[in-house]
């Protein structure tokens, strides 16, 4: 891990650069994914299979049968989490809902504003080195809440075309029928543009490596995503009450995830760097993804500095997916956060609590896209429409406002529509 020993802010950019990439590269490659899938439907996605994966696929999806054999595949303890894990997301996204509100900003008009459930969503879930079967709670489990009429997920099969069985588990506790097994940006073309075996939608949820966060952006122009997305990341501020072999253990954490995920650390204490770092040390030699993590520390930072406000402010520069506070918290300092994905408050609030199963999702904003987006919660399934109903007497009201700015735009029409109704008044 790189060192900063009170920086100046001329140096905030440097601390927090990301890993670089270069996704430029990537497009001609997505775009021809995409083009072969919006083309050929199921057969370039069989043809993709096989020159990525090594799998020649008999069936694109997913029969009852295999999900229903995928229960007996499960251990009872990983589905007696799972259970607990579908219990605690449900109350926390359950809370989110919202009743509509009716106001009256003037006599005789009134407006409100209602959610309505994408009716068609794509679930996306990665099933590489690490099967997010935690993946398919956080976003099914508020899909299923939102009312969205049409859920499917397309995850990747092994090479036996099985997917994994705690991820069709999970799945079939949000309700989920519709699973696909395509992976990689053909999968996320199929949802974007529909073939003969899996259906177009209007919104795709997931994370993914570079190539599925590439195709991603690039189907903008055809459906929604729920947010540009990078590799891993966590910030962990620590101040003189820090127990730093827990720090250590929640900068290893985001570290497995890949090579390009990335951890910082800022400390007020000089003296808690050399701690962080033996724990660091020692924690990783026991960890079966250790090399995966190495080389994830290779491109992280910890940083001294001389105030938790300075902490603060330099977080809120980096606008980190996760925040972890193991420092002294107030309401001061709470407010003080304008920029992060999910905040984890205390020495035992680990970032691991909310990947699971603390209630909160764990979709959320990475690469500096927490200085303006949210984590994925009930809203994400939802879109919001606005209503408006106004009375004879409410017309009257504001009819002049309109008329006259209507006509100052050069917008006649839309002055002639209030004037028209007023004369047969």
């Amino acid at each position: 891990m790189k060192f900063y020993k009170y920086p100046s802010s001329e140096l905030w950019p440097e601390i927090c650069a990301r890993p670089l990439q270069n996704n430029q590269q990537l497009i001609p490659a997505v775009t021809e994914i995409l083009s072969s899938v919006q083309t050929n439907g199921d057969m370039a996605l069989r043809d993709l299979s096989k020159k990525f994966d090594g799998v020649e696929l008999s069936s694109i999806a997913v029969t009852a049968t295999e999900i229903k054999e995928a229960s007996g595949q499960v251990p009872p303890p990983l589905k007696a989490a799972l259970k607990q894990a579908k219990k605690n997301i449900e109350a926390f996204h359950r809370s989110q809902k919202e009743a509509a509100k009716k106001i009256a900003p003037m006599s005789g008009i009134t407006c409100w504003r209602e959610s309505r459930p994408i009716e068609k969503v794509g679930l996306y879930i990665p099933g590489g080195s690490a099967p997010l079967f935690s993946t398919v709670l956080m976003l099914g489990l508020p899909a299923r809440l939102a009312g969205c009429k049409e859920v499917i997920l397309c995850t990747p099969c092994n090479k036996e075309q099985q997917v994994h069985p705690a991820v069709l588990y999970a799945a079939s506790l949000c309700g989920i029928q519709k699973i696909f097994k395509t992976g990689g940006a053909q999968a996320i073309a199929a949802m974007a543009y529909g073939t003969q075996s899996i259906p177009a939608v209007f919104k795709i949820f997931g994370p993914g490596n570079q190539y599925v966060t590439m195709a991603k952006q690039l189907v903008q122009n055809r459906v929604a995503i729920d947010m540009p997305a990078g590799p891993s990341e966590v910030l962990v501020i620590a101040d003189g009450t820090a127990d730093p072999r827990f720090v250590a253990a929640d900068l290893l954490a985001q570290a497995e995830h890949g090579p390009d995920s990335q951890v910082i650390c800022i400390t007020t204490q000089t003296g808690m760097v050399t701690k962080i770092e033996k724990a660091v040390t020692t924690q990783l030699k026991t960890l079966p993804r250790k090399d995966i993590a190495a080389k994830a520390l290779e491109h992280s930072r910890i940083v001294v500095v001389k105030s938790l406000k300075e902490a603060v402010e330099l977080s809120n520069f980096y606008a980190p997916e996760h925040l972890i506070l193991a420092c002294k918290t107030g309401s001061g300092l709470l407010k003080n956060i304008t920029a992060a994905g999910s905040v984890f408050i205390g020495n035992h609030s680990p970032e691991s609590a909310g990947d699971y199963a603390s209630g909160t999702n764990h979709t959320l904003p990475t690469n500096g896209y927490a200085a303006a987006y949210s984590g994925v919660s009930l809203d994400s399934f939802y879109k919001k429409i606005t209503f408006q109903q106004l009375t004879a007497r409410g017309l009257k009201n504001i009819a002049a406002t309109v008329t006259t700015m209507a006509e100052a735009e050069g917008l006649q029409a839309h002055s002639n529509a209030v004037k028209v109704r007023l004369s047969n008044l």
